[in-house]
């Protein structure tokens, strides 16, 4: 949520926000004109309570007739109060609901425009030229059956279109990439998290996610429950309506979880393969730091990732992502493309967020030091989602047999250097 004092004393840099990223600028001038109404509403409200304060204290002193015309008066003083309660109420929720609409204030470094107006930061590796070693790759659709790994038939049979099992070295794999991955978020200075999956509507909601993001979220409406699709929610929401001790900052977790996407919207994209799914296991970082650190965590997050990828030895680009392109909450953020073989193409793998005070400030999440209580700042960075992740290591380890090179990170998790033909 925008600070509002923010809001009242740079409209000119929230518009300019909301233009950077596509979205109605025209909200500003509306926040504004309810705020105006909010304060005076409450101002009036106050006025009132103050006068029937007073009121209450001269009936305890009044005697006979004029105690009674008191009375009478502060009957009418209590339902004038009552009445400018309530519109101080509706005013304010009025202006609640107007300034949730609005997104996160853009980092001034992020580039603008839409999707494919990203910049480029670095390139790490050099993508395979499968000619060199004589066959032509196979996609991980084909390489999952040949080694027993993935099951989208029986997935589509069981659970509808973008389903799919991990079986067998695919389930193996699974687990050796999420021990490998709390492993390294122990090693950072995380502490790991199994959270709940399925979530109250506020931390949905102080998240980000009942936005531009709602259509891809499941909503059990009977229960008025959401299954979330990423454990930044649960992780966000661990410390909502609290006050964290400053010397404890960073606070850092290490979620896994699974993840629900409905992914409307995307109908006739990766419909192969475990590419884009509606259920699939993630680990999470997430960070809880004073506003003036979190550019550089921001860092942090992202060199982690990079680490990640670099221990699967596999070529990758990191782009830094257009306004338009960013999620309500984010200021700032970086994707980790993996090189994907038989596409030709980079892919999303990871990405990292610097949500600024946004989400705590909708959480309720502070901090306190010597110069009072403020709004934390929050990040979030995808260490590994499992299906991807599985895409990119068997389509770049692959053999000309269709066996694949385990590596050497994941080794150990395994107990074989191969994934064998079954």
């Amino acid at each position: 949520m925008i600070d509002i004092k923010f809001l009242r004393e740079n409209p000119d840099v929230v518009r300019a926000s909301q233009k950077g990223r596509g979205e109605d600028v025209a909200i500003v001038d509306k926040v504004l004109a309810i705020d105006d109404i909010r304060r005076a509403a409450l101002a009036e409200f106050e006025t009132l309570r103050a006068e029937q304060n007073a009121l209450s204290k001269s009936v305890g002193a009044a005697k006979g007739d004029e105690k009674a015309a008191l009375l009478e008066n502060s009957k009418a003083l209590a339902e004038k109060v009552k009445a400018a309660d309530a519109k101080r109420a509706e005013v304010e929720s009025q202006a609640s609901a107007l300034v949730m609409q609005l997104s996160n204030l853009l980092d001034p470094e992020a580039p603008i425009g839409g999707e494919e107006d990203f910049v480029t930061i670095e390139h790490v590796g050099t993508p395979r030229d499968f000619s060199k070693d004589g066959f032509e790759a196979k996609d991980h659709v084909e390489l999952g059956k040949l080694l027993g790994a993935i099951d989208t038939e029986r997935g589509a049979k069981v659970s509808g279109s973008r389903s799919y099992y991990l079986t067998g070295t695919g389930a193996m794999l699974e687990f050796a990439l999420v021990n490998y991955a709390i492993q390294s978020a122990l090693k950072a200075g995380f502490t790991p998290v199994i959270p709940p999956v399925l979530v109250k509507p506020a931390a949905m909601e102080g998240t980000g996610f009942l936005g531009q993001a709602a259509e891809n979220v499941y909503h059990l409406e009977k229960d008025d429950y959401y299954l979330v699709g990423t454990s930044e929610v649960p992780l966000a929401a661990y410390h909502m309506d609290e006050v964290l001790p400053a010397e404890k900052l960073p606070l850092r977790y290490a979620g896994y979880s699974s993840c629900f996407r409905r992914e409307a919207g995307s109908y006739g994209k990766d419909t192969r393969g475990i590419i884009r799914v509606h259920q699939f296991d993630k680990v999470e970082m997430f960070s809880f730091c004073k506003p003036e650190e979190a550019k550089a965590e921001h860092q942090r997050l992202l060199q982690w990732e990079k680490d990640f990828l670099n221990a699967m030895e596999i070529p990758f680009r990191v782009i830094d992502v257009a306004s338009g392109d960013l999620g309500s909450s984010a200021t700032r953020k970086f994707d980790i493309e993996a090189w994907i073989p038989t596409q030709n193409a980079y892919r999303e793998v990871t990405s990292t967020s610097n949500c600024t005070e946004f989400q705590a400030r909708r959480l309720n999440i502070r901090y306190k030091d010597a110069d009072g209580t403020k709004a934390v700042a929050t990040l979030n960075g995808t260490l590994v989602a499992i299906p991807r992740m599985i895409v990119a290591i068997l389509e770049n380890h692959q053999n000309s047999d269709g066996t694949v090179n385990v590596p050497a990170a994941l080794q150990p998790f395994l107990g074989m250097k191969r994934f064998e033909l079954v």
